[in-house]
């Protein structure tokens, strides 16, 4: 038995999240990916950014600060290998050649900035497999603080994979159009009317806590009609409530409703009656992709 360390940073929209993995690998068995530690720090640059084009100088420290945390746990936890890598905020930010050029210089840690499709491919490396049939068909939602990317699995493969500017932070700071929500809905309808019993698989934090909240034994599908419900149950309550009764973090508990309209309308447009929810998002699949060589 081998066993190695690796890290993932996604810097996204809402959050920066350091994922610590175990890669174990057997002589007779398949290599194993354990989660060793997982730690996100609340800064939302999709908030500087989606309003005024630029990642701000306090949010710029605040990130050089984390990336300097970041590598200090890396090298207390044995880290062999690490990749950053950030999506939508950083992708649009007009300053992000500063930003990026900054973070290396104070923490030595090169971040990648990489595209919507990317980044879904990334995401669909990760152990999916063990969730998908051959025999049905799936439309996997990872929901951002910026974008949103679709990925339709059918038979076993990838058929088509788009990434939106619908994300949560930007729908919170009235920055989606009606066109982008319509584009997105065409494009499901499309790609789905010709496939039976779609169901959806849900990624992202806010997804995550759902599932949490509704007490599912863990492999167990979300129905349609409890998402739309506790989407109502979510909206009838202030913001200070979901962080007092629900105990929601103030950085989950107004992200959390947009989240929940883009996975029910992703059911609707594609007539999904159920979503799964497995722990998986884009962490994941940058370890996968390092243990297999796929990152220079």
């Amino acid at each position: 038995m081998k066993l190695h360390k690796y890290a993932a940073i996604d810097i996204g929209s809402n959050g920066v999240r350091l994922l610590i993995s175990n890669v174990i690998e057997f002589k007779n068995k398949e290599t194993q990916f354990k989660k060793s530690s997982l730690i996100r720090v609340p800064i939302r640059l999709g908030e500087d950014v989606f309003t005024t084009g630029k990642i701000s100088e306090n949010n710029i420290n605040r990130m050089c600060d984390a990336m300097k945390a970041f590598q200090l746990l890396m090298k207390v936890h044995g880290v062999e290998k690490h990749k950053a890598c950030a999506t939508s905020a950083m992708r649009e930010a007009e300053n992000k050649i500063e930003v990026l050029d900054s973070i290396y210089k104070n923490s030595g840690i090169q971040i990648d900035i990489i595209d919507g499709k990317t980044e879904a491919e990334i995401i669909s490396s990760t152990d999916l497999n063990e969730l998908i049939k051959n025999d049905k068909s799936y439309l996997y939602v990872d929901v951002g603080g910026g974008s949103t990317e679709f990925t339709f699995f059918s038979e076993g493969k990838i058929m088509d994979s788009k990434s939106f500017p619908l994300g949560t932070v930007r729908i919170l700071d009235n920055k989606v159009v009606k066109t982008v929500w319509d584009d997105a809905k065409k494009w499901i309808k499309k790609r789905s009317e010709n496939l039976t019993k779609i169901s959806l698989i849900g990624s992202g934090g806010n997804i995550n806590k759902i599932f949490k909240m509704s007490g599912k034994v863990e492999g167990k599908p979300l129905s349609y009609i409890y998402m739309n419900s506790y989407f109502n149950f979510l909206n009838q309550m202030t913001y200070n409530e979901r962080i007092s009764e629900l105990d929601l973090n103030p950085d989950r508990a107004d992200v959390i409703i947009p989240a929940a309209k883009i996975y029910l309308s992703s059911m609707k447009w594609s007539n999904a009656n159920k979503i799964y929810v497995p722990k998986i998002g884009l962490s994941d699949g940058i370890i996968k992709s390092l243990y297999l060589g796929k990152f220079d």
